[in-house]
């Protein structure tokens, strides 16, 4: 594919992305470097953020360059980027990189050997394989996640809110709640939100957004994970089985032996281990384990959830409310937060914070004399005390 070919394909990208809505991470991505990477969940909003970045930059036209690795027919992504400096480029965009076999000395030849600002996307299961090419101390990797409840409510409603730390939430949540409540109606919003409001893709198609969602899932495990582990077709299907399993727990606390009975796996312990650490990387479901357990993929995880409430709608075929909850919270807090299993209660929060989780009329039994200790309730506008509105948490990031 010839350099006139791709600088006709990005024009017509810059024509058809409208998209004037700012994510969260346009402010917390330095592109600066060289060579830096975004990863996240198929959907979340990588390409529209590369493109408007493109359109945006304070460059000619010709200086600029997007290409996707999904359609690229060439052998070489460091031809197209030695091409593209030789006529004075300076920043390149390369997307869906993961898609590309053998990218990480492709990168490390273009990072060596060309002057250009090289910005590349990917699935969030990628990782950067210092056993191919020593890219860690070359490339600033950052993940994106889905939207937050604000940035739905900002996205829909056309408004600007702000954010919260979480120490302000659990110090001052009685006055923020009651500002924020002055702007919007935070019940059917959230309704929303909970079931359709994570990817932005929504207000593309709210109609079919839970079916796109669905195709969206199987194309995760049928193309980008086996893009990036060594899996065959057979392991394929065992990860969709294995994500239906998940959707009839509620919530899910693994019972190893019965999941490998009910998947055929025999003893193939460290196979269904690594079949969830597949779908964990991908954003497809969350494991959380207590802190004692470290991060050792061979370590059974204490819960187990679709990674948000969206993905639960689409893909079960029934929602358990506590299980929805639960979900709600770990996502909204996992992005900038340490989040485990505690002894008691639900979750144990930068090792410091226990989160009970819960409907309005959760009481503090399960974490009485516990310090440091918070119940997280649903269906209550308003807290009181160490009494959390959990829509609250969807005001994080």
């Amino acid at each position: 594919m010839k350099l006139n070919e791709l600088r006709e394909y990005q024009r017509k990208l810059f024509e058809v992305n409208n998209f004037t809505y700012k994510r969260y991470f346009h402010k917390s991505i330095n592109l600066n470097k060289k060579l830096v990477g975004i990863v996240g969940a198929r959907g979340v909003g990588k390409t529209t953020y590369l493109i408007q970045y493109l359109k945006e930059l304070e460059l000619p036209f010709s200086k600029k360059l997007y290409i996707s690795a999904d359609i690229l027919t060439i052998p070489s992504l460091f031809e197209v980027a030695n091409a593209f400096s030789k006529e004075d480029g300076e920043v390149l965009v390369i997307d869906e990189i993961h898609k590309y076999k053998d990218f990480e000395n492709e990168l490390k030849k273009i990072y060596d050997l060309l002057n250009l600002k090289v910005i590349f996307s990917g699935s969030s299961a990628l990782s950067i394989d210092n056993s191919k090419a020593d890219l860690s101390r070359r490339a600033v990797l950052y993940t994106v996640y889905g939207m937050s409840f604000r940035e739905f409510i900002e996205l829909k409603k056309d408004i600007t809110l702000p954010n919260y730390s979480l120490e302000e939430i659990l110090a001052n949540h009685i006055d923020i709640a009651y500002e924020l409540l002055q702007k919007f109606n935070m019940t059917l919003l959230f309704r929303e939100y909970i079931k359709s409001g994570y990817y932005p893709f929504y207000f593309e198609d709210t109609e079919d957004y839970l079916l796109r969602l669905n195709q969206t899932v199987n194309t995760v495990i049928e193309v980008d994970i086996p893009a990036i582990f060594p899996i065959d077709y057979s392991s394929i299907q065992n990860l969709k089985k294995l994500v239906r399993l998940i959707c009839e727990s509620q919530p899910f606390t693994p019972n190893i032996k019965e999941l490998l009975l009910k998947m055929d796996m025999k003893d193939n312990y460290k196979g269904l281990y690594r079949f969830l650490e597949y779908l964990n990387r991908a954003k497809i479901l969350t494991t959380i384990k207590s802190k004692h357990k470290g991060d050792n993929i061979f370590t059974k995880p204490d819960k187990i959830y679709l990674n948000n409430t969206n993905l639960h709608y689409a893909y079960c075929n029934k929602s358990e409310i506590g299980t929805l909850r639960e979900i709600f919270v770990s996502s909204m807090l996992i992005p900038n937060h340490t989040v485990q299993t505690a002894k008691k209660g639900d979750f144990l929060i930068d090792e410091k914070h226990i989160f009970e989780v819960g409907g309005k009329n959760k009481g503090f039994k399960q974490i009485k004399d516990v310090p440091n200790s918070y119940v997280v309730a649903d269906d209550i506008e308003i807290g009181s005390g160490n009494k959390i509105p959990l829509w609250l948490f969807g005001f994080l990031y």
